[in-house]
């Protein structure tokens, strides 16, 4: 299973993902943490992305996504990161940190650290 981040997620969902990604994606389940449902609807709301959440095609691919819960232990391990950034990015790495599952993203700031595991 992958851990994928919100930016991932938009891109997948419309088909828009790099070669590398498209074969991660296409071999495994897809998995997110809990902010990434609230960071999606955040950004349709403000008009930075051009989904429709109210698309039953869209609810339907979202319903098959395995969602991580926002829990004591996974807030724990968003402060204990050796990077920081944006909370939800945080929470998210911490996320892959906790179930022991490989975030994928193309966040830099991410990307860089030695803690999070990453899908390869």
């Amino acid at each position: 299973m992958l851990n994928l981040d919100t930016h991932i997620l938009i891109h997948a969902l419309r088909g828009d993902v790099q070669r590398r990604e498209r074969a991660l994606l296409a071999k495994e389940s897809w998995g997110i943490a809990a902010i990434v449902l609230w960071e999606l609807a955040k950004l349709t709301q403000l008009g930075r992305v051009g989904i429709d959440l109210e698309d039953p095609d869209v609810e339907s691919a979202l319903s098959n996504v395995h969602v991580w819960p926002l829990d004591l232990a996974v807030a724990r391990a968003s402060t204990r990161l050796d990077f920081r950034g944006d909370p939800a990015d945080e929470l998210i790495a911490a996320t892959s940190l906790v179930y022991a599952v490989p975030l994928l993203t193309r966040d830099k700031r991410i990307l860089r650290s030695k803690m999070v595991p990453f899908a390869r």
